[in-house]
């Protein structure tokens, strides 16, 4: 806007310019008629006159000029203004953009550090073990190599996955869907964010997970943490123990198989009016689909929304209800004006594509155990 503003003040201050340049030529013969000889009266009054008009028109045009000067003046200070706030956003966007891979890179490297000071421990046992001339088996190897892959996923989660804060403001209305100050097992806790927020609640929060970084970083923060597979740990809790069940983020990492043990084991370990709730990537989003599902190449199934909600009610959950997260408002795509019944018919297939591209990117499906 203050650019088109630029370009028509400049217009016309060009215009006033060249009014300047007109009258100012115009007035040359009149001084020569006045400077020659006058033949009568008549042509020196004549010739005054005109000279009298022609600095007239002049003034009037030179103040228009001024005016013209000052509104550039004005706009091309507003305009250098503007220039510098958007530079000056510039740079502080791309500072933003370089603390935010500091922080990750950060994340990283302590990661790496731990992932380091275990292996330390690893190699002194491994080196004591060649010292006493019991050479190295694939028992003594395997904890050498499980600490790196392990640190990396946790390094992909760092990255991918977002930041835990980030997590926390998403997982913090699932609070509620708990009775209060229940037992409740997060299995597959990861980084240990909904735990984190349970125990700041009240519950009486545990996790499961096979990670063993995970499991450290976890307990770091003091929170109730056990390593092994998430069925055999369901399994061994005693029936009717849990009040809560809770999974974000894990079961589209399970066979089907899997999944359907892990729903039926749950009921089973639930009190009567305990819940579960199962948080997984929307498949009905593309975009969800394209940018976090296929991001992570650990993930074995995508799980319809409508199938996870029969897995539930099969095994005997009531009201076993499907929510969607937060949608991708920013990303889908606008309407145009409607001025005719072309654009309503236009905008009604942006909303269809809209629907299937951008529909919210989790979902979940709370069950009931009556």
């Amino acid at each position: 806007m203050l650019a088109a503003r630029r370009r028509a003040a400049e217009d016309d201050f060009r215009r006033t310019l060249a009014e300047l340049r007109r009258i100012s030529e115009s007035l040359d013969p009149l001084v020569r008629r006045l400077s020659a000889p006058a033949e009568s009266s008549g042509e020196i009054r004549s010739a005054v006159a005109e000279a009298a008009a022609a600095l007239k028109a002049l003034a009037e045009v030179a103040a228009r000029q001024a005016e013209a000067l000052d509104v550039l003046s004005d706009i091309r200070d507003k305009l250098w203004d503007a220039e510098g706030n958007n530079h000056v956003g510039m740079i502080f966007k791309s500072m933003e953009w370089r603390v935010d891979r500091l922080a990750i890179a950060a994340e990283d490297a302590a990661v790496l550090l731990k992932t380091f000071a275990s292996l330390q421990d690893e190699l002194h046992r491994l080196l004591a073990a060649v010292q006493d001339k019991n050479l190295s088996t694939p028992a003594l190897i395997a904890p050498l190599i499980e600490p790196l892959e392990e640190g990396r996923y946790l390094r992909f989660e760092n990255r991918f996955r977002g930041a835990e804060e980030e997590i926390r403001k998403q997982q913090i209305a699932y609070l509620d869907d708990f009775p209060p100050g229940g037992r409740i097992l997060d299995l597959g806790c990861g980084r240990g964010e909904f735990l984190e927020l349970l125990t700041a609640r009240g519950f009486q929060a545990e996790g499961v997970d096979l990670n063993v970084e995970m499991i450290a970083l976890c307990r770091d923060k003091g929170l109730s943490v056990e390593k092994g597979d998430l069925l055999e740990c369901l399994a061994a809790r005693p029936d009717a123990s849990l009040d809560g069940i809770f999974s974000s983020q894990v079961i589209e990492h399970l066979p089907p198989a899997s999944l359907r043990r892990l729903v039926e084991l749950s009921y089973a370990k639930l009190r009567p009016e305990g819940r579960i709730l199962l948080e997984t990537v929307n498949p009905l989003s593309v975009f969800a689909l394209v940018h976090i599902y296929f991001l992570d190449f650990t993930h074995r199934t995508p799980v319809h929304p409508q199938a996870l909600q029969f897995l539930l009610e099969a095994a005997g959950f009531s009201s076993a209800a499907v929510r969607f997260g937060l949608g991708l408002e920013a990303e889908k795509l606008g309407h145009i004006p409607p001025a005719d019944e072309a654009a309503a018919v236009f905008n009604r297939n942006v909303d269809r594509l809209n629907a299937l591209l951008f529909a919210p990117p989790q979902y979940s499906v709370l069950g009931r155990k009556t």
